[in-house]
């Protein structure tokens, strides 16, 4: 996500023969600037230099709203979609508006997990994923990692949240009365024309029903036995399940059970008081892609399920990144997506692609809703397989291509070094590559092959690493990497435009930190090992330090003096050239926290990044917590404070002090000026902090003719790179291009805008 610096809308007309355009400014009046906010003592504002997200917690209109790994969909009569956002902690409804669809949140708070019954955002959930929805519009929830199950009723133009069955944070397994009963990670519900609940009691491979009696609801299991997985056929008990994962009821009552570690797709239909279980489509034990008939038909770490008037049950077919249907007759076809081959695009049949999704829901018409979890967007598929996106931003997230901006892709990069000129070095890690990145945001790949770990030397996309973690750089450029699934540091050396990749030394235990002295010397966080360990410019390995807890990356200063993020003990540490260890700040007996303070009355939460100023700071990307914090020498002190994030709250969003958020950023660099940048590897992205009050934000001139056409003017510091976007009902924004300041003003022209009334916006990246 990124900060608009243009906000509000305005119309000016320009010439009678031009479109109507408009631009979003301030206020009336021109020119336009952004406000800032100040939250923490000594707060920074964030901005994505390069990569997309792809998530977050937006409400808004079409690809404008943001979702956070939804895994759950209902669909209600008049075509409503309810989503358990199950990142986010919350419920979200999706309404169609004309050709548009608006995304709100009805109850649970985005990044405040918790258990509360109540109304709106003053309910709380934790991981929701299973939907149901009755015919009075009452709602649902599997709350997963409460190990309960809500109602959420709407109240006028409130949700209110109530607990019916289960005690949260005691799972189990016992029937019986409201909080008397226990579920054990409870994935799928579903709900039939008398208001019986079904449950996917995920923990403990049974299927439930929850049952109203009174203003009491009690709990039965119906199938399988708690601590007993397998894939048996059979009567109750004597079934088996292993991992079921969406349930679904017909108008007949039976039910539909994607039992996911199977890989099959099971029937359970009331006989009397009993309930029998059959298998009506797929093989248990063995995965695949293929269509067919019964146990002929193959599916991969199937999800949730949902089934028509028609009982044809439709299923999310998660690793296969398909969405499958399977007729009465155990008939089971392909509607859309490509089994195997993961991706957004939109289109029909075959051609279109998702990526892991988990819920389904099918409307009257036929239409089946897809919550595509790691596209972290719901799609709708047509009965002709016509695949598009309702919902959400599916272009975001991991990938590995290279671009400017939010075009370039990364998967978990976590290692972050920066040159003199300003470049950043990135130890992608799950795509195997050491990325560059310019001061405008320009993302190259500079040696490795994404997604081919390996272990070979070599120039450029010839070398090959396995999960790259930290890097660093020495005075003469060239790059050292802490190659940890080959338990090795490697080099990068620049020779002309090429970068040749040679091996320092090996027999470390998954090292994770580099950090290299004005002298040649490396020092290596070897994490599995628990130590710091030392290796000179001929590759003699030494031991420096011992007695850490998984140690992480390490920063080097001018005097020999080594920085370590110790995360497994949470705090901070200094060894002195002589293997002197002493803990600066941070409590190595104390559990993880967030607090700041001086020295040990401060608390980290997984610190894995540090990085060291001209000044002795320490920054630290404090990994657990999603938060940026600064550790300052006062006297024979260090104060801890927090720069940015919230504890806690894993998401993404650009802003200053607790308006930026992260998720599980891994990296962190400082430059000369004080500025910060962090590989928040969560969100596959790079981001930039500016200090509060050290950069003035851009400001838009008055538009006006250039060149025949529409233009604006932008004001602003230089090598800033502003995206523009356009849109003509400012519903739905398309990406236009990319300026980067210079000196003066800058000036931007609409490249051949359309007919009629044209909006442009700006955001600084």
């Amino acid at each position: 996500m990124k900060t608009h610096f243009s906000l509000q809308t305005m119309r000016h007309a320009l010439h009678d023969s031009l479109p109507c355009v408009g631009l979003w400014l301030l206020a009336a009046g021109w020119p336009a600037a952004v406000l800032g906010q100040s939250i923490y003592p000594t707060p920074y504002t964030f901005t994505t230099l390069a990569g997309n997200a792809g998530y977050g917690s937006a409400d808004g209109t079409n690809s404008d709203a943001r979702f956070n790994l939804p895994r759950g969909a209902a669909v209600d009569g008049a075509g409503n979609i309810y989503v358990g956002d199950e990142g986010n902690s919350t419920l979200r409804k999706v309404t169609r508006l004309g050709t548009n669809w608006v995304v709100t949140t009805l109850a649970g708070l985005a990044g405040s997990p918790g258990s509360a019954d109540g109304t709106n955002s003053d309910a709380r959930f934790n991981g929701p994923i299973g939907v149901a929805s009755d015919s009075a519009g009452n709602l649902y929830v599997a709350d997963q990692l409460n190990d309960t199950i809500r109602k959420v009723t709407p109240v006028g133009t409130n949700w209110v949240v109530t607990t019916l069955a289960g005690l949260a944070g005691s799972p189990g397994s016992a029937d019986g009365t409201n909080s008397a009963a226990r579920f054990n990670t409870p994935f799928g519900v579903a709900v039939d024309s008398t208001g019986n609940l079904y449950v996917a009691d995920s923990g403990n491979n049974t299927i439930r029903e929850v049952t109203p009696v009174g203003t009491n609801w009690v709990v039965t299991t119906l199938a399988g036995l708690a601590g007993g997985p397998g894939s048996a056929d059979g009567t109750n008990s004597d079934a088996r399940f292993s991992t079921p994962y969406g349930v679904a009821v017909d108008s007949a009552g039976n039910l539909y059970v994607g039992d996911e570690v199977n890989d099959t797709v099971r029937k359970v239909t009331p006989v009397g008081t009993n309930w029998v279980v059959t298998t009506l489509a797929g093989l248990a034990g063995v995965s695949g892609t293929d269509d067919g008939t019964g146990s002929a038909a193959r599916f991969y770490d199937l999800a949730g399920v949902a089934v028509d008037g028609a009982t044809n049950v439709y299923v999310a077919d998660r690793d296969n990144s398909t969405i499958r249907k399977v007729t009465p007759a155990g008939v089971v076809t392909t509607l859309a997506g490509l089994g195997g081959v993961s991706g957004s695009t939109n289109g029909t049949g075959s051609a279109a692609r998702f990526n892991a999704p988990r819920g389904v829901a099918v409307d009257t018409n036929g239409n089946v809703y897809v919550a595509d979890t790691y596209n972290n967007s719901i799609r709708e598929v047509t009965p002709g397989g016509e695949v598009t996106t309702v919902a959400g931003f599916a272009t975001g997230g991991p990938g590995s291509a290279d671009g400017t901006g939010g075009v370039a892709r990364f998967s978990l990069p976590v290692g972050l070094a920066m040159d003199s000129a300003g470049n950043l070095y990135v130890g992608d890690q799950n795509n195997h590559t050491i990325r560059q990145v310019t001061p405008a945001g320009v993302v190259t790949t500079l040696a490795g092959q994404a997604g081919l770990p390996g272990y070979l030397e070599g120039t450029g996309t010839n070398a090959q690493f396995s999960y790259p973690d930290g890097v660093a750089l020495d005075s003469a450029g060239n790059l050292y990497v802490a190659d940890s699934g080959n338990n090795a540091i490697r080099v990068l050396t620049p020779v002309g435009t090429d970068w040749v990749v040679s091996t320092l030394a090996t027999g470390f235990n998954d090292p994770n930190g580099v950090a290299v002295d004005t002298n040649g010397i490396v020092y290596v966080g070897d994490s599995g090992n628990n130590r710091i360990a030392k290796v000179t410019p001929t590759g003699m390995v030494t031991t420096l330090a011992s007695g850490f807890n998984i140690p992480f990356l390490v920063v080097v200063e001018g005097a020999g003096d080594v920085y370590v993020g110790d995360s497994g003990n949470n705090a901070i540490r200094k060894v002195t050239p002589t293997g002197v260890v002493t803990t600066l700040a941070g409590c190595l007996t104390c559990p993880p926290g967030s607090v700041d303070g001086t020295n040990g009355a401060a608390r980290f939460n997984y610190p894995s990044c540090i990085a060291l100023d001209t000044n002795g700071n320490v920054y630290v990307a404090d990994n657990g917590n999603s938060t940026i914090r600064k550790v300052t020498p006062a006297g024979t002190n260090w104060v801890v404070t927090t720069l940015a994030g919230v504890a806690g709250n894993f998401d993404s969003a650009d802003g200053t002090g607790t308006n930026a958020l992260f998720s599980g950023p891994a990296g962190v660099a400082v430059d000369s000026a004080g500025n910060l940048y962090v590989a928040d590897a969560s969100n596959n992205t790079i981001r930039k902090g500016f200090p509060a009050g050290s950069v003035p934000p851009p400001v838009l001139q008055a538009p006006s003719l250039n060149a025949g056409q529409f233009g604006f003017g932008i004001t602003g510091l230089a090598n800033l790179a502003v995206d523009i976007e356009s849109s003509g009902d400012l519903s739905q924004w398309q990406f236009v291009g990319t300026t980067i300041l210079e000196g003066g003003t800058n000036y931007f022209v609409s490249p051949a805008p359309p007919q009629g009334l044209e909006f442009y916006r700006g955001h600084v990246r």
